[in-house]
């Protein structure tokens, strides 16, 4: 683990590879799992205020689910997307390949809203653990066998998670910070190399 302007950061974002494959994975990490994506409380009350905005670019399912609730509170600090009967989540519909996307990042694309997506999606495969109370946050390497097409590319091309996901950190963390991570992670391969 390295630590980062207060972050605790698991090597594996520094030392694994990924690149997503959609045209293999077909956007299974939108349908796959337990619960919707994960949405900060921030992230669910703009979706709430601003639901009309992103309802045309949904599918007719995903549209009559929005009308009655555009997000689910597992328990009483969490927030998630809904899903669909398929367990799909409700902001995604697939495409002519069969591919699911993201219909939030779609109404971002065109305009309609200043939103690309949840960050928990925009993150992945990297999941974020807070403490409350100490205000400390992990950043782990979520290993998921639907990614095992998105190890194999980023193997390939020789992508580190961190800098597959460079877009989604600095929207988190800021510049500043991911030029740190970048310098760390730079120094730590190096370093490995010599051993």
């Amino acid at each position: 683990m390295l630590e980062i302007q207060g972050k605790v950061i698991s090597l594996d974002i520094i030392e694994k590879k990924f690149v997503c494959n959609l045209s293999r994975c077909k956007g299974a990490c939108c349908v796959e799992g337990d619960a919707g994506a994960p949405l900060d409380k921030y992230e669910a009350e703009w979706l709430e205020l601003y639901i009309d905005r992103v309802i045309p670019f949904l599918d007719d399912e995903g549209a009559r689910i929005a009308k009655e609730k555009v997000f689910d509170r597992p328990t009483p600090t969490q927030y998630s997307t809904p899903l669909k009967n398929d367990k799909a989540c409700i902001y995604s519909s697939r495409n002519e390949f069969g591919i699911l996307k993201c219909n939030i990042e779609k109404a971002y694309l065109s305009g309609a809203i200043d939103f690309i997506k949840p960050i928990s999606c925009h993150l992945y495969p990297i999941r974020i653990e807070k403490d409350p109370e100490s205000h400390w946050e992990a950043l782990n390497y979520d290993r998921w066998d639907i990614c095992s097409p998105a190890c194999e590319l980023g193997n390939e091309l020789g992508i580190p998670v961190y800098k597959f996901l460079k877009t989604a950190l600095v929207r988190k963390y800021g510049d500043e910070f991911y030029n740190e991570l970048d310098e760390v992670a730079t120094d730590w391969i190096i370093n490995l190399k010599k051993q």
